[in-house]
């Protein structure tokens, strides 16, 4: 029998996309499964349009079948079927998709019609390449197909890109079985694991299962021998392995939230139960179904390299990205789901997305959803909140920091913190309820703990006056408060800033003339502290204590802290330190009076060792222990 050759450019097309097109191998099952479901969903549109009596849904199925000694891989449909003219358009011309073709001619018919036939079909192919990645796994593949309405069978034979045969043939009844004859194993390919039960019910229930078909395969089972008490035979029977109706397209009366879990902890190996449920579907410029969940727990590898964010895509039910991240933005990464839609734009092998607009409008979709999912925790179920918040508060906070906080509006309802007034944790809207009248800013103090925040010495002034302050024990809390800048018109403000809002004019005189005073001193101890500051002050800010640190310019110390921890030693970032001393107290008076003495020995000592001791409280090291330990000593 002389064999044709394709129709399609050349031998160069069927190689590349085999080799190229399709990353995954695995994939040929899915492949074949769908064009399967097709077939029987344009038989069963056949029957819709052409009043034929006695054809169902029910009718269909799609049958498995593999023999380990033949190496042969089999999956047979009992939907239209093709003849040999059939045969020749459709697998003999590559990417021409007769799916497709009869998709547009049904939707263009239904435009005709009162009756919307069409939209009871869910044709899934639309290149008409997916058949041939079954080349990617195989020596020859074999279609035995007979029409419905025919009595006449055919038999489509390749071996690959050097053509094909067509010849009569045998079939019981109407439908396509697919001859899948494997390769031989390599030293890098095992291909005989698509002759393995377990594997191809894993393949099945992993990519197709929900085709809206039963998708059956003879197993093995177990069961008592008779007459025995604990003998046991293994035997083979029918088992149907796809679900086909997806928890997602049921109504929500119809699921309850044991099975929303199982479903859960099933599909994406978390064996906590989800701590949020959010369903979601749009028609439109982007017709989808969404079901997403918020975990109760974070994962363990959450804040590592390995993980990664996305949701499962499917188009038609068919599993296409196992981790669409484009689906999701970054800051709401720790959402688990799905994605089911019948219209998105896939790249010709259907393992991942095009960019387009309607990506675009399904991410913006469900990042508006899921806010207003959090939102309605946040205001009706306060407890469940927080615990989401203390797994997954840390990725809002940085969501508003990236992006010079471009999602600030977005997220900064969302967002938690303890403060000096509550024992409990507190929303920004909260904090900004509860504010004084004359209060200007929005205080916060960073500190490596609440009771360490508490004992600096900065935070007296504020205390006294009754004014609140967020408490910042992450290291990303400062990055992003700096970056949100203010809420509600009201400027965030660090307790180290310069300019807090609370002096009054006569303090503010009071300091002024202090620093003039004093200003021979104050530069002296600058230049004592040897380039470690950048100026020396008096302050009015504080009661007991003698000194703290303040900065100056864009970073404060402790965004240089959390620098420290992942910069190089030799490259770190230092904040622009002012050193500011209390000039009511006690060690004030002494300094003045020893540097009138002309004492600049001791002088330089008692600055030295009140920069080590505003280092301290700052939960900073001092560059030598050695020499601030030698120079106490020295005092006493």
């Amino acid at each position: 029998m002389a064999k044709k050759q394709f129709k399609a450019e050349s031998k160069r097309l069927l190689d590349m996309m085999i080799n190229s097109i399709y990353t995954n191998k695995e994939i040929f099952l899915r492949e074949l499964i769908s064009n399967a479901s097709d077939a029987m969903d344009k038989l069963y549109y056949k029957s819709l349009t052409e009043g034929i009596s006695g054809l169902s849904r029910a009718d269909f199925s799609i049958q498995i079948a593999y023999d380990e000694e033949a190496r042969t891989l089999s999956v047979s449909d009992n939907g239209i079927g093709m003849n040999k003219a059939d045969l020749e358009a459709d697998l003999g011309t590559i990417a021409k998709s007769g799916s497709r073709l009869f998709k547009n001619e049904a939707e263009e018919a239904d435009e005709e019609s009162d009756v919307k036939n069409a939209e009871d079909i869910d044709i899934i192919g639309q290149f008409g390449v997916g058949f041939y990645s079954a080349f990617m796994v195989a020596d020859k593949v074999e279609v035995i197909s007979k029409p419905y309405g025919e009595d006449q069978a055919w038999r489509w034979t390749s071996s690959g890109a050097d053509g094909y045969t067509i010849k009569e043939d045998e079939r019981p009844g109407h439908g396509t079985t697919v001859i899948v004859t494997l390769k031989a194993d390599t030293e890098n390919e095992n291909y005989s694991k698509y002759l393995d039960e377990y594997q191809l019910h894993s393949l099945v229930k992993k990519y197709s299962n929900y085709i809206r078909y039963p998708i059956q395969m003879m197993v093995t089972k177990s069961r008592k021998k008779e007459g025995t008490e604990d003998e046991y035979e293994d035997y083979k029977d029918l088992e149907t392995l796809n679900d086909m109706s997806p928890i997602w397209k049921k109504q929500k009366s119809e699921v309850t939230d044991e099975e929303y879990s199982q479903f859960y902890n099933q599909n994406f190996y978390d064996f906590n139960p989800p701590l949020k449920i959010i369903r979601s579907s749009t028609e439109g410029a982007a017709t989808y179904t969404a079901l997403l969940f918020i975990p109760s727990k974070a994962p363990f590898n959450y804040f590592s390299s390995d993980y990664k964010k996305g949701l499962k895509l499917y188009a038609s039910g068919v599993l296409i990205m196992d981790s669409c991240e484009d689906l999701l933005p970054d800051f709401f990464n720790f959402v688990r789901g799905l994605v089911d839609s019948e219209d998105l734009s896939l790249n010709i092998s259907r393992e991942m997305l095009q960019q387009d607009h309607q990506v675009k409008v399904i991410e913006r979709v469900l990042e508006k959803k899921i806010k207003n999912e959090l939102l309605a925790m946040l205001r009706n179920e306060r407890e469940k909140y927080e615990t989401f918040f203390g797994e997954f508060g840390s990725q809002l906070k940085f969501g508003s920091y990236v992006d010079y906080g471009r999602n600030k509006e977005l997220l900064q309802d969302l967002l938690l913190f303890y403060t000096s007034s509550e024992d409990k944790l507190s929303t920004l809207d909260e904090y900004v309820d509860r504010m004084r009248e004359e209060q200007k800013y929005i205080y916060y103090a960073c500190g490596e703990s609440i009771e360490k925040i508490r004992q600096l010495p900065q935070v007296e002034r504020l205390q006294d006056k009754g004014y609140e302050m967020l408490y910042c024990t992450e290291d990303l809390d400062e990055f992003t408060l700096k970056t949100m800048r203010s809420y509600k018109d009201k400027e965030f403000r660090s307790v180290s800033d310069d300019d807090l809002g609370i002096d009054t004019e006569e303090e503010k005189a009071e300091a002024k003339k202090a620093d003039e005073e004093n200003k021979e001193l104050f530069d002296f101890m600058k230049e004592a502290l040897d380039g470690k500051v950048v100026a020396v002050r008096a302050t009015t800010r504080l009661k007991s204590h003698p000194v703290f640190l303040s900065s100056e310019g864009g970073l404060s110390i402790d965004m240089e802290k959390v620098l420290a921890q992942q910069a190089n030693p030799d490259n770190r970032i230092k904040a622009m330190k002012v050193l500011e001393i209390n000039a009511g107290h006690p060690i004030f008076e002494k300094m003045k009076n020893l540097y009138a003495e002309g004492d600049k020995d001791k002088v330089t000592l008692y600055s030295k060792l009140l920069f080590g001791q505003a280092l301290l409280m700052e939960g900073l090291n001092v560059d030598d222990p050695v020499a601030f330990a030698n120079d106490i000593c020295e005092l006493m």
